[in-house]
């Protein structure tokens, strides 16, 4: 793909964002048919299927040679370098118990870099769009994170996976020393439109604890493309968001855990800690000093 298709994949990107964002409006607040997903009790809607549904179908429309990961659907598509991962409705337990705090996320990466994000923001109509070396957008509007003031005064976010346990002692741990080194630590429930906030300024910082799903990477590049740096819990780099293994410094296709090559007791996974770089040293050493 030249970067001609490039643009065309953020705009079939968009679009299926902004019909899967619009689907799941319209029924925002109707009687919903629910089931869990997992004995962890993740909650799946009608809307999440039709919603993922969709989605497939415009990609696969136009780029029929590649690989789609999906929230509902699973793996579909033929083996590829190009991937898409789609989460049609990011935040499905705010939208199921009412809360209008959802969105749209998808991405597409090659050869395991991300090259194009698309956030949509459900209840607000937003569309935010970020290309690799290109920048980041909301609509219209170039994003650059610029947060202001003392770190210790600041809102973070916290971000953490399906598969933490409520007796993983490191998370409650770690979230409870950041709660007691900052202003307030908030907790979403729809990663996406967390990492939109960190794009946009309105965010010091986000601490992702083994995190890892279709609701990650368009945010990611997103953060990235507006300035934000995003390492691993040990500062190294994240293989997502660089040009090549090389330079992620040997850092692990699965989004850059230094922890097995440090031979810190944490588990391989995603931990991640991003903030634009005039607080993102200092905010390391909060949660280096937390685990």
């Amino acid at each position: 793909m030249d970067r001609d298709e490039w643009s065309l994949a953020k705009e079939v990107a968009g679009n299926a964002a902004r019909k899967a964002g619009e689907l799941a409006k319209e029924r925002f607040g109707s009687k919903l048919t629910t089931h869990h997903k997992d004995e962890r009790g993740d909650l799946v809607t009608e809307v999440d299927v039709e919603a993922d549904r969709l989605i497939v179908e415009m990609i696969m429309a136009v780029f029929p040679t590649h690989r789609i990961y999906s929230e509902e659907a699973g793996e579909s598509g033929a083996a590829s370098d190009w991937v898409w991962h789609v989460d049609p409705l990011d935040g499905t337990n705010n939208f199921a118990l009412g809360i209008p705090l959802y969105g749209v996320s998808i991405s597409l990466s090659y050869q395991g870099r991300i090259i194009i994000g698309v956030v949509y923001d459900s209840v607000m109509g937003l569309n935010y769009a970020a290309v690799k070396g290109e920048g980041a957008w909301q609509e219209e509007t170039r994003l650059e994170a610029k947060p202001q003031g003392d770190l210790t005064k600041s809102t973070l976010s916290w971000i953490q996976g399906h598969v933490v346990g409520k007796d993983d002692r490191k998370a409650l741990d770690l979230r409870h020393h950041l709660e007691h080194s900052v202003k307030r630590v908030l907790r979403m429930w729809a990663p996406s439109l967390t990492w939109a906030m960190l794009a946009r300024g309105d965010l010091h910082g986000i601490v992702l604890y083994n995190s890892e799903g279709e609701d990650l990477y368009a945010g990611l590049l997103l953060a990235r493309e507006a300035g934000v740096k995003v390492t691993d819990f040990y500062g190294q780099p994240v293989s997502w968001l660089e040009d090549s293994a090389q330079d992620a410094g040997g850092s692990s296709q699965q989004g850059g855990s230094a922890a097995s090559a440090k031979g810190n007791e944490l588990e391989k996974g995603v931990y991640l800690v991003a903030a634009v770089p005039a607080y993102h040293e200092e905010l390391l050493k909060i949660v280096q000093a937390g685990i």
